[in-house]
């Protein structure tokens, strides 16, 4: 019996539309990296673009346990000499919200150009509404 090895062409890209407001970040983080990745098909191949698209709305409206609100940060660095900037959470909500979930979602895919591209499928939106009507996505239920 031979293993069976995706090809790139013979991949079908759907796309899944989920409703962020009230799920935690995590887990709804957890579950759209594998949607991307595309270990939810029984084509997955690890080093092939087997996943789908997503579509995230109501993107500033999840939640977080605990203290992570006030506790939890983000780092960026400018490369010159006290350039260490560190935003906590509810700061960078008010900035810039689509942010926060395409991070969460970046840590839990590949660092590498699958994982760049596999991201890059990700389509994050703040309000209720987004302007991919035309490829009709599927909605998807995220567990609580």
């Amino acid at each position: 019996m031979k293993t069976f090895h995706a090809k790139p062409a013979e991949v079908k890209h759907d796309w899944y539309v989920v409703n962020a407001e009230g799920k935690t970040l995590g887990r709804l983080a957890t579950q759209i990296a594998r949607i991307l990745t595309g270990k939810h098909k029984r084509i997955y191949t690890p080093g092939v673009d087997t996943g789908d698209f997503v579509i995230v709305v109501n993107a500033d409206k999840f939640v977080v346990t605990g203290n992570k609100m006030e506790e939890k940060f983000y780092v960026r660095h400018s490369q010159y000499p006290g350039g260490f900037r560190k935003t906590i959470l509810r700061e960078q909500l008010q900035r810039n919200p689509t942010l926060v979930i395409q991070k969460a979602v970046w840590g839990m895919l590949p660092h590498n150009r699958l994982g760049r591209k596999q991201l890059k499928k990700l389509k994050i939106y703040s309000e209720a509404t987004h302007p991919h009507e035309a490829q009709q996505p599927k909605l998807l239920e995220v567990k609580a």
